[in-house]
């Protein structure tokens, strides 16, 4: 759906949002008082790239002579996490762990699917360094033995990873060895420190410390991309953001060292949006796609983060993704006429030729809703075959959708019935107004392009992370509160208007002393200056 508007120029800014999904890539232009003006919903292709272009060019072409006013570009991308599941365009990484002799009863990457580590190791090695919880090294760093394994790497190198223990509070060794490992390969080799990629918890971290590294390539490939759309369209001198897993933004710059952190931006965009287009801080949100149900918690405006690791094609990793839960539960959801066992395969982008309503011979959840008269729409001008079995066939299956449904709100309204619910997606037309266990259900304007929404209007964001002892944790609050501005700042944001949101203090399991562990985040509205995150303007 377009919505169409003929207007010339005002001089107002406005931000264009691009979220690409499994079925669909969803663009939309918000002006400054975040009001929807235009939109659209084009197919997802193979490559990606190309259902961005279609949905960045078709929003623009609605804009008409206000194109000229949009200023900031912001997309959430698959493209890492399909390259990561589909073993396809990843770099070969050396992999440096710091913290011999601790640690070497599990070698680097050692739970890794065997066809993946295949296509991402170059070599690794288990060097002296690392540190004790308490900041004291293990041992200290081997300079030479550094040099020597980099110099004994053969075939194509294309990135270093450096994790050592504990190195989120004590960095230091992992830019001793950045610095090696640019004097020794030289410059233009990439290098990703664990410290600035996942959280506390050494496999987990250089297993997205390794990722990061892999998708350097891939990241590269996606900018440049996006920036060849960009200034095709004329849009000169606008700025490009990419949307990170935490409901924030990042600079192109920030986003080419670090593209591990596109992977689950899509689900904290619909998060962000649908609070935006409800109105609300605090509900339960789910986006019903195609293909799937993604639920989530948006508190204070900003996703619910999961405290649990979490696997990316098969790979064990820490660093943070909102608290989502994906259930088989979409538009394109497949139904069994004879017995209404429901998926949990999906039609996808087919929906619109193989399903029943559309000429098509496969049963779906959107023929179940149009057969019950609950979708509405264009999809309510149409009909599917209304023969006695397979009436039943498609009341069970949708009656079993609503259960799921029902199942999972519970799960993550820790027992409040009063919470409300907020429905987003092309899909919303699935949920029930009387679904149960949850408080108001609402379904805001625009909400089938929430996604997109949340891209456009989120701030730039940073995180940091500190291990102090329980008496100085004052100390340890404000050395990570300052380091998260600062990548805040780093990510895009004004630095006169970033801010510390949320502050996080857990304990340490394990440790001899009573220490805890300190995150920050912070965020701030983009900054106006410009970068090379902008489109040149012609000489």
């Amino acid at each position: 759906m377009i919505e169409r508007m003929e207007v010339s120029s005002t001089g107002e800014q406005l931000s264009l949002g691009v979220d690409v999904g499994g079925t669909n890539t969803d663009a939309v232009v918000l002006d400054p008082s975040h009001e929807v003006i235009a939109h659209t919903k084009q197919p997802t292709t193979d490559d990606v790239t190309g259902g961005i272009r279609a949905a960045i060019t078709t929003v623009l072409a609605d804009l008409g002579g206000r194109r000229r006013d949009v200023t900031r570009v912001m997309m959430g991308t698959t493209h890492a996490t399909n390259a990561i599941v589909r073993r396809k365009d990843l770099g070969r990484v050396a992999v440096i762990r710091l913290g011999a002799p601790a640690s070497s009863g599990y070698p680097p990457l050692i739970a890794w699917p065997v066809d993946l580590r295949n296509t991402v190791l170059a070599g690794s090695a288990l060097l002296p360094g690392g540190h004790m919880v308490d900041g004291t090294p293990i041992s200290d760093l081997d300079h030479e033995a550094v040099r020597g394994f980099l110099r004994s790497l053969e075939g194509p190198i294309d990135a270093v990873a450096v994790c050592g223990i504990f190195s989120p509070s004590f960095p230091d060794q992992e830019v001793e060895v950045e610095a090696i490992v640019h004097a020794t390969l030289g410059k233009d080799i990439p290098v990703s420190l664990s410290r600035d990629v996942g959280a506390i918890g050494l496999l987990e971290r250089e297993n997205a410390t390794v990722l990061n590294a892999a998708l350097y390539g891939v990241a590269s490939g996606v900018t440049r991309a996006l920036l060849n759309v960009v200034e095709q369209e004329g849009l000169v001198g606008a700025m490009v953001y990419f949307a990170q897993n935490d409901g924030t933004l990042m600079a192109l710059e920030f986003a080419e060292r670090y593209p591990v952190l596109t992977i689950g931006s899509g689900p904290a965009n619909s998060i962000r949006g649908a609070a935006l287009l409800a109105d609300v801080d605090s509900a339960i949100v789910v986006d019903v796609g195609g293909t799937t149900s993604d639920l989530g918690v948006v508190t204070r405006g900003f996703p619910r983060e999961s405290s649990l690791p979490r696997e990316i094609g098969g790979v064990r990793t820490n660093f943070r993704m909102p608290d989502v839960l994906s259930i088989a539960v979409g538009g394109g959801t497949r139904i069994e006429p004879s017995t209404g066992r429901l998926g949990p395969d999906s039609l996808g982008h087919r929906l619109t030729s193989d399903a029943l309503a559309f000429g098509g011979a496969v049963a779906t959840l959107t023929d179940a809703a149009i057969l019950m008269g609950r979708a509405g729409g264009d999809l309510a001008e149409l009909s599917v075959p209304n023969s006695p079995a397979l009436s039943q066939g498609l009341r069970t299956g949708l009656e079993r959708a609503h259960e799921r449904l029902e199942q999972s709100v519970e799960r993550l309204s820790s027992g409040r019935v009063d919470v409300p619910l907020v429905v987003v997606g092309g899909g919303a037309f699935l949920v029930p107004d009387d679904l149960p266990g949850v408080g108001t259900v609402i379904r805001p304007e625009h909400g089938d392009v929430a996604n997109a929404v949340g891209a456009a209007m989120s701030l730039a964001g940073g995180r940091a992370q500190e291990i102090s002892a329980y008496e100085d944790r004052d100390e340890a609050v404000a050395r990570a509160s300052q380091a998260a501005i600062d990548r805040a700042i780093e990510a895009g944001a004004d630095p006169l208007r970033v801010e510390v949101y949320d502050i996080l203090e857990t304990p340490v399991s394990y440790s001899a002393q009573q220490t805890v562990r300190i995150s920050a985040k912070a965020a701030g509205p983009l900054s106006i200056l410009g970068s090379r995150s902008s489109v040149p303007s012609p000489n």
